[in-house]
Order: structure tokens, then C-alpha cells, then sequence
């Protein structure tokens, strides 16, 4: 949000690019996919971001890496030393800022970092994704429980996909469950990246 925000003030075009749809298991297509980005953002100005960029930003060190994913990271790292030639305004977005290579936050000019949502602000974000959908019985204590801990984008992409679920079962009207069943598996994803770093506490 905050990016589109920008973006706007710059009267700039925004452009998300979604780091997992880059990736394949084919050695060296994923490291031409993302030149061709970087080579669009000098044909083409505009604010870009990488969103959801631990994808290909982890530690080069991490047990769980393999070759192709540390060739990846390395030729972000060499387009991100390129001399400037491009006069768009590159951004990245992670939920994981403790799984980022250090080497990659040190290319970034300024890192900012967001706080989780409260409680009021989880109902509002995932209100404001529901519409125009009905949500007459939601039971907003145990949608909030389920919540805490998740970035505001990680609500609103549950709520997105509950009321899509709600749509293809033909019903105007989104559940609870619907709810907790999105925000659950976003849980879920979420300590499949830091479960062992959690364990360590």
C-alpha cells in the first residue's frame, strides 16, 4: 500500500513483480527472467516492486538452499551493483526480513520497517477486502485471534481468497470458517520460514 502510495506521489506507474512466478527448476531461467525485469525498468520509469522477497533473498549460507536459488541471489546482487542507468525507483517487500541476505539489504539506500497490524487494524484491512461481499456473522474475536502476527498484505490475500471461496461455492455471503481456514494456512506458511528460528527461544 505504502508503495502504491508512492508511486501515486511520483506520478509514476507501479509495477509489483512477484518473485515466485520468476522461479523455476530450470538452471539459469530464473536468473534471465529477472534480467529481463531489470532491463525493463531502465526501457520503462515507474516505481517497481519485488514483493514477497525473501523468495529469492535468503541467506546464500541457509541449509535449505540449493545452487540455482544462490545463482539467483547472485545475479540480483550483480544487477543491483550496476552502475545507475535506469531512473526508476526499485522497492522490496518481505515478511521475513531475518531470512534476507545481508549482502542484499546493504543494496537498498533505506529499509524501512512496518509494525504488525492491532487488532483494530486486522478487522479494517480485512473488512475492506470482503466488500462488496456480505459478512453479517463473522465472529470477529476468533478472526482477529487467528490473525495477530500476519502483515497487513498476508490479510488481505486471506480475505481476497475467502471471498473467493465464497463466490465459487455461489454464495454472497462469506463464513467464518472461510476466514480462519485462509488465515490458518497463512499461519502455517509463515512458521514454515522461521518454525526453526522460533525453536531457538
Amino acid at each position: 500500500m505504502t508503495a502504491e502510495a508512492l508511486a501515486g506521489q511520483l506520478r509514476l506507474p507501479f509495477l509489483v513483480v512477484r518473485l515466485e512466478t520468476l522461479i523455476t527448476r530450470y538452471m539459469g531461467e530464473t536468473s534471465a527472467k529477472l534480467r529481463l525485469v531489470f532491463d525493463e525498468t531502465i526501457r520503462r520509469r515507474g516505481v517497481y516492486l519485488f514483493d514477497e522477497f525473501d523468495a529469492v533473498g535468503g541467506r546464500r549460507t541457509a541449509m535449505n538452499d540449493v545452487g540455482e536459488m544462490r545463482r539467483v541471489l547472485n545475479s540480483f546482487l550483480q544487477f543491483m551493483e550496476e552502475p545507475a542507468s535506469t531512473d526508476s525507483l526499485i522497492l522490496a517487500a518481505t515478511n521475513h526480513p531475518d531470512l534476507l541476505d545481508p549482502a542484499l539489504q546493504r543494496r537498498f539506500d533505506e529499509v524501512l520497517r512496518f509494525e504488525m497490524p492491532s487488532k483494530d487494524e486486522i478487522r479494517k484491512v480485512i473488512r475492506d477486502h470482503l466488500r462488496p461481499m456480505k459478512y453479517p456473522r463473522i465472529a470477529w474475536e476468533r478472526v482477529v485471534d487467528a490473525a495477530e502476527g500476519l502483515s497487513q498484505a498476508e490479510l488481505a490475500r486471506a480475505a481476497d481468497e475467502a471471498a473467493k471461496i465464497a463466490l465459487l461455492s455461489e454464495r454472497d455471503t462469506v463464513r467464518t470458517d472461510d476466514l480462519l481456514e485462509q488465515l490458518t494456512a497463512r499461519q502455517e506458511m509463515r512458521h514454515v520460514f522461521t518454525g526453526d528460528r522460533d525453536n531457538e527461544y
